[in-house]
């Protein structure tokens, strides 16, 4: 799985500067600055998702470690979630037969496993705090789970849960993304970062989740997905617009 990164510009100056002397106001121009975005070829490179995760924010992706207990213990809370809340959400009852698109189901999911950990022994699972201190839901990651050990040690583990089509398993699609930023930053801890990755049969409004894959984000290569974007609220103003009617 190839993960497409949408990086603020900020990281991208800072990029620039590791690499050697501190940028210059002229490196830092407008035009400098696309001139060097264009020259870097970005969208084919590739990046350790490691050290993207830590430039962003200071923090360090872990590795999962088979030897280690309380890794361990949170991977079986894992698993175990997950067993149950597919069990649960193929059931004729389920409230996701009565949604119009799959992507609707992902709340459930989250939902459902995020209780499941929740009532397992020294296991909390929470909605990620940003720099704020505020809990958000959007963006990466969905969960931080908190292993707390009898002699108080603490064990973080990120998890953001996704839903994908069995038959498109091996798509090039963008499915997954990471946009750092400062205020709204929910990477607080030094953890493991995992991916759950939850397959339907795409059978339309009678789905069934036929698995799930557990991905340790701490191998990943990534890519970076540079673009030029705008709003309606940024487009539909004076003095761009030149002819108008309305009825």
């Amino acid at each position: 799985m190839v993960l497409k990164i949408i990086l603020a510009s900020s990281l991208i100056t800072s990029h620039i500067a590791s690499a050697g002397e501190p940028p210059t106001a002229a490196q830092t121009s407008t035009k400098d600055l696309i001139k060097l975005l264009l020259a870097q070829d970005l969208g084919t490179r590739k990046f350790p998702f490691t050290d993207v995760v830590h430039a962003a924010t200071g923090k360090t992706v872990l590795q999962l470690q088979p030897q280690n207990e309380n890794h361990q213990a949170i991977l079986k809370a894992i698993r175990q979630a997950a067993k149950e809340t597919l069990a649960e959400l193929n059931l004729p009852s389920s409230p996701i037969r009565k949604l119009r698109r799959i992507n609707e189901a992902s709340r459930f999911f989250e939902n459902l496993i995020l209780s499941k950990i929740n009532s397992s022994p020294h296991l909390e699972c929470s909605i990620p705090k940003n720099s704020k201190g505020n809990e958000q839901l959007t963006g990466y990651p969905d969960m931080l789970i908190t292993h707390t050990a009898p002699d108080g040690t603490k064990t973080h583990v990120y998890l953001d849960p996704k839903l994908f089509e069995k038959k498109s398993r091996s798509s090039s699609l963008r499915t997954f993304y990471y946009e750092p930023r400062t205020h709204t930053n929910k990477i607080q801890h030094d953890a493991v970062h995992l991916l759950i990755g939850i397959s339907h049969d795409g059978n339309e409004g009678a789905w069934q989740f036929t698995g799930w894959e557990i991905c340790d984000l701490s191998h990943f290569n990534v890519r970076l997905k540079a673009e030029f974007q705008a709003s309606n609220r940024d487009l539909y103003r004076e003095p761009l617009i030149i002819r108008s009617e309305q009825e």
